[in-house]
């Protein structure tokens, strides 16, 4: 299947969707006892948030990298996350969206950074085409904590199965392509500005 460059490939709904984070044992626990993030959460660093479950295994080695070994499933709504990409900014200077560098460096006093990096195969080798990343920030945090989180799942015993399974692309969650609006889509730099 041909994807574009540049997309969101998310698991969601009419109301919400599912972004993936991974947690040493004692925070990811405390998160899905309580519904939330909250004992040993710091709200005060940059939390990264990754619609792609196949990245999220890439970044946390499928649940085997240390601080990283419980991978948690967290259902956000989709106003929040449109939320956080309408206050984004990209994390690298970019020509084709930027007018200037100095313009984009302007922009990054936005609560909330994107990053388009090389999507990622069954065996975290990469892809060409890319998978957003959106690191969340001061307020973006506070509102991630507080209103946009619908659900927290433990879903590492999942992932350990789909990395034992012998047809583990059968395994997958079913993502595709998020409908972006116009205006978020071309400050993402996902296609020019109309």
């Amino acid at each position: 299947m041909n994807h574009p460059l540049r997309e969101i490939r998310a698991d969601f709904d009419t109301e919400s969707l599912i972004v993936y984070q991974a947690y040493n044992p004692e925070i990811a626990a405390a998160a899905v006892r309580a519904g939330r993030f909250g004992a040993g959460f710091k709200m005060e660093r940059m939390t990264w948030i990754k619609p792609s479950f196949l990245w999220m295994m890439y970044r946390s080695g499928w649940a085997g990298k240390p601080g990283q070994e419980r991978v948690l499933a967290i259902r956000i709504t989709r106003e929040g996350f449109e939320w956080a990409l309408r206050h984004s900014a990209l994390s690298h200077f970019e020509p084709g969206v930027h007018a200037s560098a100095q313009e984009w460096r302007d922009g990054l006093v936005a609560p909330v950074r994107v990053q388009w990096d090389p999507e990622r195969d069954l065996r975290s080798a990469p892809l060409p085409y890319r998978s957003l990343q959106v690191g969340l920030a001061g307020d973006a945090v506070r509102r991630y904590l507080d209103e946009w989180i619908v659900a927290v799942t433990d879903i590492t015993g999942t992932v350990r199965t789909i990395r034992e399974a012998p047809n583990p692309a059968e395994l997958l969650p079913v993502e595709r392509s998020y409908p972006v609006p116009d205006d978020i889509a071309v400050a993402l730099g996902m296609r020019g500005a109309a």
